[in-house]
């Protein structure tokens, strides 16, 4: 009899299952982690789109997560929020959020939490300067989203004017913040930390 066929997996596929687990955990933090930031929540008179801890979120669960576990994790708040949880802006939560003129922001954070930790596992995390640049393209993305859904919703005027220009200097101020913490953070999740 076969040695091999007798044990029920092999100590790498423990690894493997136990490296899954681990992914597991981190991904539902980071959707948490969004939950959370989508809570400090400061409405804009003019605008439809609230002031939020979200976008610097996203990044930041990118940049420390990775890019694949970033987007997963912000695919997954996107599949709470729409499954009626309280996660979204305000404590809203349903998949009417996804259709109405935020939709556009919300759908582009997996975009973005990939984009940042495509490039922090470039080693763009590694100087606070080079995180700031990538953390700043990410963000492109959902401005980019976040605009052209309300774009299509009402003009590219209004949509620029009350949905972008209201949040660039706070965003920017936020990003220079997340950056700041990156080491922290980063050592806080390092398997060596």
């Amino acid at each position: 009899m076969n040695r091999a066929l007798t044990i029920p997996y092999t100590l790498n596929e423990r690894l493997v299952r136990g490296r899954v687990a681990f992914d597991a955990l981190f991904v539902l933090a980071g959707s948490a982690l969004i939950a959370i930031a989508a809570q400090v929540s400061i409405p804009v008179p003019f605008s439809p789109v609230p002031l939020t801890l979200q976008p610097i979120a996203v990044l930041l669960v990118g940049v420390v997560l990775g890019a694949s576990r970033g987007a997963a994790a912000a695919v997954l708040y996107l599949l709470e929020g729409a499954s009626g949880l309280p996660v979204f802006a305000m404590g809203r939560g349903g998949a009417m959020w996804l259709a109405g003129p935020t939709a556009g922001y919300l759908f582009s954070y997996p975009f973005a939490a990939f984009i940042a930790g495509w490039f922090s596992e470039r080693g763009w995390g590694s100087s606070a300067m080079r995180a700031v640049t990538g953390m700043l393209i990410a963000l492109a993305v959902v401005y980019a989203g976040g605009w052209s859904w309300f774009a299509a919703l009402t003009d590219g005027r209004t949509a620029f004017v009350a949905g972008v220009a209201p949040f660039i200097l706070a965003d920017v101020v936020k990003i220079a913040l997340a950056a700041a913490m990156l080491p922290f953070a980063q050592r806080a999740i390092s398997p060596r930390g």
